[in-house]
């Protein structure tokens, strides 16, 4: 039996059993006994754990990752090392991942592919925001929920496996997915992940990542090289807009691709809002090193110049690399009554001949780029074009020795800024700037970043715990590491102190500390939840159903006047169902029949002629458990209640109507989506 099963850690998770097992952590499903909720705990494996400073770093990546809080990354609540266990609190997930998801249909269509992708990217925008990287993003680590939402997971915990550069057998489910910058543990930031991304998109769309080899190395060389087929070849299907994106995030060069998340979601909206799109990118249709179609003939030394100089192959006719030019009606008569051995021979020697005239022209093409290639360097050399003109250069100040005020930005708005973690100086005072990079008087181009270390004065000999009750969980965070201590957060409930923000802390205000001390901050998550059974309030007036919620202790309700053959303030519709158990502060929507209007109502043969019937095709997610399908007309119901099965992603109806209608589609009494039809 597992070691954990049974056990209670921190005093208030009880492992229950096995959900999955990684290469570094095996993950638990649990229960808070705290705030009575499910969660998963990845509990660091035993070989890891005795090592010290993996320890520190996935205890400190976890910490940073516990302050993204985005619908498509998975939440994490803690971070935690006792009873011997180093582990990570995360969000429950009811779903399964996108390889399992992947591998159940093979490749996804384009419309599939970009409702993920757009929801990853958004995840990564929030996260590169926030200053983190996720650096292992692949199918494995995003998860479908049953809804059709996806959520990234593992952020952070590439950068502690990191430690260990080895690309072993273990390591080939995320080496289809690396960079290339990755691949050679060069420097990676946000990019790193943007080509992720758009390899798993790549795979999304063609059911086969680009690279693939018998080991972990191979592949990896593959993704440094690049060639990778373009998507179309392998599924033509795709349009030219997505394919655009794909190649552009898997470019190569890092300056090739996206430079952020937010860029990449700007193409996506375009091609989402016109599937048709081509994108105008200047390096685009000619991606990293494609491979050559196999039925393209290779390339001649002539159409390789006609190629540099016009971005473009010279067409040719299939099967033939040089069109041999008609015989002209000069020739004498003899030539064309030649015996077979004589026209093989004149054939083969005219062959040679055009071969000579192809290699003389293009030796000539060549000779004449060679020496206009040579002419623009030296022309753009002497005029200071490669050496950045000297309008485009500006000299740094010198800011050693200077306090930092926040109009520095303003005064210096040729230079952007970034800061170091503070430290301790004899020579200068707290606030003073004690070192900057690149060095003042240096020249730079505008724009340069400069990167600052201020100082925090004179080392004190004895360390006091500073008052941070109240203060942000990132500030104290940042405070205490540039002080040298290592920040441990826990999370509880509070109704005083919003939530991210420090309760109380161990040791208090004003204790000694001693040099490399662990600081536990107790941050606040909010009120604790309190479940509450959901009453039925169908069918009674809406006065007494609102009394009726706030008697069990829901407040947070919202009233919608609906058309319904129901009595007037009647309620005809909850959005929380009978027996549901959820958070008394959860909203709660309550529609209810309205006063109807005192009109004249026309014929029935004049409301037929008005009316306009024609078949309505509504798109349905695809889902693998059956659901309840409603349909509504501006607050009318048009389709009660039906159940739909699995497998099913359309339905088709009769409706009547006239002019623009908005329909709204409910799963499960939750809105799904909304469809304008157009009637005439």
């Amino acid at each position: 039996m597992d070691q954990y099963i049974g056990r209670l850690l921190d005093g208030r998770y009880e492992i229950l059993e096995v959900i999955g097992t990684g290469g570094m952590a095996v993950v638990y499903k649990a229960r808070c006994h705290r705030l009575n909720r499910l969660v998963a705990i990845k509990i660091l494996k035993d070989e890891f754990a005795r090592d010290e400073e993996f320890r520190r770093r996935f205890r400190a990546e976890g910490q940073a990752v516990a302050m993204l809080s985005h619908p498509n990354i998975v939440q994490v609540y803690d971070v935690s090392s006792s009873d011997n266990a180093n582990f990570i609190v995360m969000e429950l997930i009811d779903g399964i991942s996108l390889k399992q998801y992947m591998e159940k249909k093979g490749s996804l269509n384009w419309k599939e592919t970009l409702h993920f992708a757009m929801q990853i990217a958004t995840g990564l925008e929030h996260a590169h925001s926030r200053g983190i990287v996720h650096r292992d993003i692949k199918p494995h680590n995003v998860m479908v929920l049953k809804n059709g939402s996806v959520k990234v997971m593992d952020f952070g915990i590439a950068r502690v496996m990191s430690k260990s550069n080895t690309l072993t057998k273990e390591a080939l489910g995320s080496v289809h997915y690396i960079s290339p910058e990755q691949a050679k543990g060069s420097y990676t930031d946000n990019r790193s992940d943007l080509y992720s991304l758009s390899v798993v998109m790549y795979e999304m769309t063609t059911g086969r990542p680009p690279y693939d080899g018998e080991s972990p190395v191979a592949v990896a060389i593959q993704h440094i090289n690049g060639g990778a087929v373009p998507p179309s070849v392998l599924n033509p299907n795709i349009p030219r807009g997505l394919e655009q994106i794909i190649q552009k995030g898997m470019a190569l060069d890092v300056k090739d691709r996206y430079a952020s998340a937010t860029e990449m979601l700007r193409d996506m909206e375009e091609f989402r809002k016109n599937p048709s799109i081509v994108f105008d990118y200047a390096s685009q249709e000619q991606p990293a090193r494609p491979a050559m179609p196999v039925a393209q003939a290779p390339i001649t030394t002539a159409e390789r110049v006609v190629m540099q100089k016009t971005g473009t192959r010279p067409a040719q006719e299939p099967g033939r690399r040089q069109t041999p030019s008609p015989r002209k009606r000069s020739e004498p008569e003899t030539k064309t009554r030649s015996t077979g051995p004589q026209r093989r021979r004149q054939e083969q020697e005219r062959r040679e001949a055009e071969r000579s005239r192809v290699a003389t022209i293009a030796i000539v093409v060549c000779s004449a780029v060679a020496v206009i290639s040579i002419c623009v360097f030296l022309a753009a050399l002497f005029n200071g074009a490669l050496l950045n003109q000297e309008k485009e250069l500006v000299e740094v100040p010198s800011l050693v020795g200077s306090f930092f005020s926040d109009d520095m930005s303003a005064q210096y708005a040729d230079f952007t800024f970034r800061f170091q973690p503070q430290e301790y100086s004899d020579q200068y005072q707290k606030g003073q700037i004690m070192r900057q990079e690149p060095v003042g008087g240096s020249r730079v181009v505008k724009g340069t970043e400069i990167v600052l270390t201020i100082s925090m004065g004179e080392e004190p000999q004895v360390k006091v715990m500073e008052n941070l009750v109240g203060v942000t969980q990132e500030e104290a965070r940042s405070f205490l590491e540039n002080q040298g201590f290592l920040p441990l957060v826990r999370n509880e409930t509070s109704s005083i102190y919003d939530a991210g923000v420090v309760i109380r802390t161990e040791p208090s205000a004003g204790t000694e500390l001693t040099p490399g001390q662990t600081v536990k901050l107790w941050v606040s998550v909010g009120p604790e939840m309190i479940l509450q059974k959901m009453p039925d309030v169908i069918g009674m007036d809406l006065d007494i159903a609102l009394r009726v919620l706030d008697q069990v202790g829901f407040k947070n309700i919202r009233t919608r006047e609906v058309s319904s053959d129901k009595d007037p303030g009647i309620v005809v519709y909850q959005s929380v169902k009978k027996d549901d158990e959820i958070d008394i502060t959860t909203e709660i929507l309550l529609e209810y029949a309205s006063i109807p209007e005192e009109t004249t109502e026309p014929t029935e043969e004049e409301t037929q002629e008005e009316l306009v019937s024609q078949f309505v095709t509504f798109e349905l997610p695809v889902r693998e458990e059956p659901y309840d399908l409603t349909i509504y007309l501006e607050g009318i119901l048009v389709m009660e209640p039906s159940r739909i099965e699995p497998g099913v992603n359309s339905l088709t109806l009769e409706l009547k109507g006239r002019g623009e209608q908005k329909y709204d589609l409910y799963i499960n009494d939750v809105l799904y989506a909304s469809k304008i039809v157009e009637f005439g």
